[in-house]
């Protein structure tokens, strides 16, 4: 599984990075993928940071 943030949608809210840290980081305003693929572990956690995005801006390819 791979994220993706479009930062042209992403207004640096951090619920992704609340919800799902290991993958998420807010850096100057504009979520970021840390990690790419997403580990294992945190799956389900980034699969919860997609639907919480209030700006659409996350997606996920399995």
């Amino acid at each position: 599984m791979k994220a993706k943030v479009d930062a042209s949608l992403c207004a640096g809210v951090g619920a992704c990075e609340s919800t799902c840290p290991e993958v998420f980081e807010v850096k100057d305003g504009v979520s970021t993928v840390k990690v790419s693929p997403v580990p294992p572990g945190a799956e389900d956690k980034c699969r919860e940071a997609v639907k919480g995005c209030p700006m659409s801006a996350i997606s996920i390819d399995e």
